[in-house]
């Protein structure tokens, strides 16, 4: 026997493709690869647009949280410590223009969040996805720069104990 039931997955692409349309999206390709919004596939919904929008917004918010570890490293573990002491002025000032910008699309996502309009969570998706192609690089630059520093002096853990 041949089972002929679409997976969720190509259910999800071919709803996705129907909002897409609609506002003009990226395709479910780049959103997937980027923002892995294929998990939507899990959920069952009558609202679409608002669970990409969550995909999408997830992942900006936990890039927030770890470039805010790494301008404000109050109580921060000594993982952060150190990538914090291998950052130059550039690199500081780069995280600090992302990172107010990340901020705005935080309170966007908050409103959307208080009051749906399906046209709202269009432009979020939109915005954040020419938003993200925009930083991509620079935060791969760091990442690069602190992946390179490892076995350099600069990137030191500290192996005192709270006893030595």
């Amino acid at each position: 026997m041949v089972d002929n039931e679409e997976s969720e997955l190509e259910i999800l692409k071919k709803s996705y493709k129907i909002i897409q349309e609609k506002y003009n999206l990226p395709s479910f390709e780049e959103l997937n690869e980027n923002f892995n919004i294929e998990k939507a596939a899990e959920t069952e919904t009558d609202i679409l647009i608002r669970e990409v929008r969550k995909y999408v917004g997830d992942k900006l918010f936990n890039y927030m949280r770890f470039i805010e570890g790494l301008l404000n490293p109050v109580n921060a573990s000594m993982f952060t410590l150190s990538i914090v002491k291998s950052l130059d002025a550039d690199d500081r000032n780069k995280l600090g223009d992302i990172y107010k910008e990340m901020m705005k699309k935080e309170v966007a996502f908050i409103k959307i969040d208080l009051e749906f309009n399906e046209e709202s969570e269009a432009n979020f998706i939109k915005d954040s996805w020419n938003f993200w192609n925009q930083i991509k690089s620079d935060l791969m630059g760091i990442v690069n720069k602190i992946d390179s520093k490892w076995d350099e002096e600069k990137i030191e853990i500290n192996n005192k104990g709270y006893f030595d």
